[in-house]
């Protein structure tokens, strides 16, 4: 991938602010994936890859965690949420998404998930 699509600049002001607001689902699982705690893998958090900011992401295995509240059940926001997957796809990105109560309610479940995706190959 491409030096300039990730992090560019002018988003470095909204990255950062996301990085000071996180969510409260981010938050839990941001104590889980930092410091390669999960398998010896760098997680970035608030990570920009072309114009889309992403929760999680391991660049070194291509690998992209998305948290989803409510507001993503919303038609709209599905519809974005499926053109992003397809743009970060065609990078060799593989994305996957947990909705926030996944996290709050069997956490165990969600980091087994991740580490099953830590061994498919990018």
């Amino acid at each position: 991938m491409p030096q300039l699509v990730r992090n560019k600049i002018v988003l470095k002001g909204l990255r950062k602010k996301l990085r000071a607001d996180q969510t409260s689902a981010e938050s839990v699982l941001w104590s889980r994936l930092r410091k390669k705690q999960l398998q010896g893998i760098k997680f970035h958090r608030q990570f920009s890859v072309g114009n889309y900011i992403l929760d999680f992401f391991a660049p070194s295995i291509n690998l992209a965690i998305e948290l989803d509240g409510s507001h993503h059940a919303d038609k709209d926001v599905a519809l974005y949420d499926l053109e992003r997957t397809a743009f970060l796809n065609k990078l060799n990105i593989r994305v996957i998404r947990f909705w926030n109560n996944q996290i709050f309610n069997d956490l165990d479940a969600v980091l087994e998930t991740i580490c099953q995706q830590l061994r498919i190959p990018s």
